[in-house]
């Protein structure tokens, strides 16, 4: 039971969003109960843990229970879930046992995340009917926590691998100095060329890396154009 429940680590985190608008998206960190469970059975092993779920006035609530040797009894602790209108009564059991959890101490860091906001111009939003939609993914490329277990270094990447949120940095600036590298005059004479000579538009480019201006492009998305238009031979999207 003195055991200290392990931060979580990069894969085991999800960006969901949370707002869009024309502006650009904000996002959350989530974990899922896959990860509280993969926790559970190696913090306790499989058979020093369970979990319980009972109905109060109409709400769902999840108890987690740890076994203690040296009390030789179980510890529990209870939390309620919240509705999920697509699958109401899953969603509520999925919920409550995260968010009991939480409780122990799984996942409690992500409470510490910064405000994550991606401008528009490093997301694909587009309209759909009256809403705003985002066809991009995200995931968290490097995470660290200080001695208070409260993140301090946070780079969120999209599918293409892109840096679109960088927060704090342990190796002198590296991470800032990354994000901040544009493309110079050279680079953008390159890319150019390489667009005149496979007849693709600057806009598919553009739109496919989620950037509206050539000034927008980092070095890495840069590399990713010149390395798929490099294969191109005729008029197809880098």
């Amino acid at each position: 039971m003195k055991k200290e429940i392990r931060l979580l680590c990069k894969e085991e985190i999800e960006c969901r969003v949370a707002t869009i608008n024309e502006k650009g998206v904000s996002l959350l960190l989530f974990k899922d109960a896959r990860v509280d469970q993969k926790i559970l059975d190696e913090m306790f092993t499989p058979f020093g843990w369970k979990r319980s779920h009972q109905s109060i006035d109409g709400n769902l609530y999840c108890t987690v229970e740890i076994w203690d040797d040296e009390k030789n009894q179980w510890i529990g602790k209870q939390d309620v879930g919240t509705v999920s209108y697509s699958q109401k009564e899953k969603g509520q059991a999925s919920d409550s046992f995260k968010r009991a959890c939480f409780n122990w101490g799984i996942g409690r860091e992500l409470y510490t995340a910064p405000f994550i906001w991606i401008p528009a111009g490093k997301v694909n939003i587009r309209k759909q009917g009256d809403k705003f939609v985002v066809s991009d993914s995200f995931s968290v490329q490097r995470i660290s926590y200080n001695d208070n277990k409260e993140i301090v270094t946070l780079v969120i990447v999209n599918s293409h691998g892109a840096i679109i949120f960088s927060m704090g940095d342990e190796d002198n600036g590296k991470l800032k100095n990354k994000i901040q590298q544009r493309v110079n005059a050279d680079q953008i004479s390159k890319l150019e060329e390489e667009l005149k000579r496979t007849g693709v538009d600057m806009s598919a480019v553009l739109a496919r890396y989620g950037i509206q201006k050539i000034e927008d492009m980092d070095d890495h998305i840069y590399k990713l154009a010149m390395a798929g238009l490099s294969k191109s031979t005729n008029k197809i999207a880098a």
